[in-house]
């Protein structure tokens, strides 16, 4: 039976640079990039391929040497023209100059009847040879899924909470087949339930209201009510030894085209948004786009900072860089690397959770703010205020499980919840930090210990 979520603790960070439903004239990037980086828990990543060869959409690219059956493939055809490495040789990109017609990997083609009498084990092994397993993102950890592993249920989170974040009913408005046959293959997966979780303050978008063979629930109420761990939490909450897959609603659409097409599809549409984005709208590309096209003649001025994902959780790239794997937006904002006399001592309007800090913001609750990225302030000694607890819609401790992660105690991160949640989880804590730590850096920590330990 669907259930009905309504979350009261969080906070709206509106941002002006809103994108309007509209796709752009298609402004293809000449290449393209899959990063090592972007697939956390990747420890010991290989490359299948060499500079200067030739690769097909779904050609094998990349593999990590503790998984070897999981296959990282290429999202175009084309040519390897550049494999970037950093210290030590780590593989940071493997960049591919698409061709103008993409061709494809051929794999086996099913009919919705057919995919119903799919066997789990030909759906796995079809999945890992295309590139499409990496979707599948394991709870707790916050890692690619392990293929011999069975989890307890699996969860579609159809909405993002996050600033600027784009409308899934929107860009997915003409995949429902395909969104419905992802459906039909990841159910093979789990005894458990699939949850669906739609946005209950909105209307819900056909895509998600008709699918068969899926739970779906309400979720409403402030950021962070769309994370997908936030909604794990109240509907089927991980405790140790409990294993939970999340997927979003990109790449349901993707698996879904690999068995009805026989093609792995990495063909996205992302939005493109934040104030210093001229006209912020979608662009329809492929996964790992280089940016420059869609900055060209597009930004408001040049001192900005482009951030492959949201401002809470995205990666900070050039303004020639590549959007991530799990990535569908694009934001744009100042700069902020100047000194403010006063700091956050002067009274201004700029928006923050503390009204003491930003009193004339509450003024005007739904005015859209232009912020850029400096901090105003440094790091300094953990002050315990209480606010984490008001923005995290969790039955945790968020500071007690930060500090339990700052002195390595394993046993008060396992019975404070470090199974329940990854960094996008308690991003808003590091906003509304006063000691200004790197609070999504200290949760990777201590995952990173709790997995390794």
């Amino acid at each position: 039976m669907s259930q009905t979520i309504k979350l009261k603790k969080g906070f709206d960070i509106n941002l002006a640079g809103k994108a309007a439903q509209k796709i752009a004239d298609n402004k293809r990037p000449d290449t393209y990039a899959l990063k090592p980086t972007d697939f956390p828990g990747m420890t010991r990543p290989k490359l299948h391929v060499a500079e200067g060869d030739n690769v097909k959409a779904g050609s094998p690219v990349l593999y990590d040497k503790l998984t070897p059956e999981i296959n990282y493939t290429a999202p175009v055809s084309g040519e390897v023209v550049e494999i970037k490495r950093g210290a030590k040789r780590k593989i940071l990109e493997i960049k591919i100059l698409a061709d103008k017609e993409i061709s494809h990997e051929s794999f086996n083609k099913y009919s919705n009847s057919d995919l119903s009498a799919l066997s789990r084990e030909d759906a796995q092994a079809q999945m890992l040879e295309s590139g499409v397993w990496p979707n599948i993102v394991q709870r707790p950890f916050g890692i690619v899924a392990n293929p011999a592993d069975t989890p307890k249920s699996i969860f579609i989170s159809t909405f993002d909470t996050h600033p600027l974040a784009p409308d899934y009913g929107f860009i997915l408005q003409n995949d429902s087949q395909a969104f419905q046959a992802g459906v039909t293959v990841l159910k093979k997966f789990t005894s458990g339930e699939v949850h669906i979780n739609v946005d209950g303050k909105s209307e819900i978008s056909p895509v998600f209201s008709s699918v068969e063979g899926a739970k779906v629930n309400k979720v409403s109420g402030p950021h962070p009510a769309g994370n997908v761990g936030v909604q794990i939490h109240h509907l089927d909450p991980i405790g140790k030894g409990d294993i939970v897959w999340t997927i979003n609603p990109a790449g349901v659409v993707q698996l879904g085209k690999l068995f009805l097409e026989g093609i792995y599809d990495a063909a996205r549409t992302i939005v493109v948004a934040g104030s210093e984005i001229k006209t912020p709208q979608y662009y329809k590309t492929f996964q790992g786009a280089c940016i420059d096209k869609f900055l060209e003649g597009n930004l408001n001025s040049e001192h900005v900072r482009a951030i492959s994902g949201n401002v809470l959780t995205g990666e900070r790239i050039d303004l020639s860089g590549y959007v991530g794997y799990y990535s569908n937006q694009l934001t744009v904002i100042p700069e902020g690397d100047y000194h403010e006399m006063l700091g956050w001592i002067k009274p201004s309007n700029r928006l923050s959770f503390h009204r003491s800090f930003g009193l004339f913001s509450f003024l005007n609750p739904k005015k859209e703010h232009v912020m850029d990225t400096n901090t105003r302030g440094e790091e300094r000694a953990f002050v315990i205020s209480g606010v984490f607890e008001q923005v995290t819609p969790m039955d945790i401790l968020p500071t007690y499980l930060i500090k339990a992660i700052m002195a390595e105690d394993y046993e008060d991160m396992e019975g404070l919840g470090i199974f329940e949640v990854v960094e996008e989880d308690l991003a808003l804590c590091e906003f509304v930090d006063v000691s200004k730590h790197n609070i999504q850096e200290i949760v990777r920590n201590g995952i990173n210990l709790i997995k390794e330990g």
